[in-house]
């Protein structure tokens, strides 16, 4: 379904992301931003799909208590070695979390989850990125722009990291935040109409 874009919210967002936001209005879906706090805490022995699976859900469901709009939730992990990679605790994790991906491949999955009249929609997108080998000095300067302190893995492909990123097999668009192929499927299923070049 493709309609005339506005700035009219068609779906809720559960996040306060800028990223998700961004390529949602890329899609054409602007949105109303309502952020949610949840436990973001692995249940022991949770594989990583599950583990975002069931936040992107969980933040959907709290985002939609008293919305009139479809709600979306989403949750992404960097994964290596099996371990989920989160946000840096300081400059030293970010460090150590970036030299455990220098020069090699890792998963990023992101899950998008949508509440709305079709019920409880969900998907996990896995997508493989390889790094070129990071030298320290590079570390320690990517560190310096700010940039790491808030991303998953202490990284944004998206941003000055551009540069480490070797090969990407999957979604870019998953890997910023938002996987649109399969957030625009969703989103359809719950009657939310995208854009339209018309």
């Amino acid at each position: 379904m493709l309609h005339e874009t506005s700035d009219t919210p068609l779906i809720r967002l559960a996040s306060v992301s800028p990223r998700r936001r961004e390529l949602l209005a890329s899609i054409g879906v602007p949105v109303e931003v309502h952020p949610v706090e949840i436990d973001e805490t692995p249940c022991p022995g949770e594989a990583p799909e599950a583990y975002v699976l069931r936040l992107a859900e969980e933040k959907a469901r709290a985002g939609a208590v008293g919305a009139r709009l479809p709600t979306l939730g989403s949750d992404t992990a960097v994964v290596c070695d099996g371990a989920i990679l989160g946000k840096p605790r300081d400059r030293d994790h970010a460090a150590a979390m970036l030299r455990s991906l220098s020069g090699r491949a890792h998963r990023v999955l992101t899950a998008v989850a949508v509440v709305g009249p079709a019920g409880m929609l969900s998907v996990c997108v896995p997508t493989q990125v390889a790094l070129r080998v990071i030298e320290d000095a590079e570390i320690a300067a990517y560190w310096a722009t700010g940039e790491p302190a808030d991303k998953a893995g202490g990284y944004a492909i998206q941003g000055r990291a551009a540069i480490f990123v070797s090969g990407l097999e999957g979604s870019h668009s998953a890997v910023v935040g938002l996987p649109l192929f399969e957030t625009a499927a969703l989103l359809t299923r719950q009657g939310v109409p995208l854009w339209s070049e018309s």
